[in-house]
């Protein structure tokens, strides 16, 4: 492998999921459309920033343990299938907007796992 695919390899889970992390925590921009005190659109806003708060502690494990990273995201996509299903969400863009990347950084996460001598060694 060569050492740009590898570091191309090493770094895009870790960018992905900083990205879908930042596109999470826009779905909490929602809580100041509503006409309430200051207390209710704060507490609002830091719900809505939960999902992308549990996307970045994941993100600061699999950092250094990849595997963690391949589990825990392509956990984090089958609760969301689940919680969308039990809500009877069953529109297509619901389960690719949200639950694809999740399963892409997972198996990012694992392809690093399994090549984590070769990335070391370029990165």
């Amino acid at each position: 492998m060569s050492p740009s695919a590898a570091r191309l390899l090493f770094w895009s889970p870790r960018i992905l999921a900083v990205a879908l992390a930042i596109f999470l925590s826009l779905f909490a921009l929602e809580a100041f459309n509503q006409f309430h005190g200051f207390w209710r659109i704060a507490l609002a806003f830091s719900m809505g920033l939960v999902p992308a708060l549990i996307v970045l502690a994941v993100l600061a494990a699999a950092w250094k343990w990849e595997w963690i990273g391949a589990v825990a995201f392509a956990l984090l996509a089958a609760i969301y299938c689940a919680n969308a299903l039990h809500r009877h969400f069953l529109s297509w863009p619901i389960f690719l907007g949200i639950p694809l990347p999740l399963l892409v950084i997972a198996g990012l996460f694992l392809v690093n796992w399994m090549e984590r001598a070769k990335l070391r060694i370029a990165h």
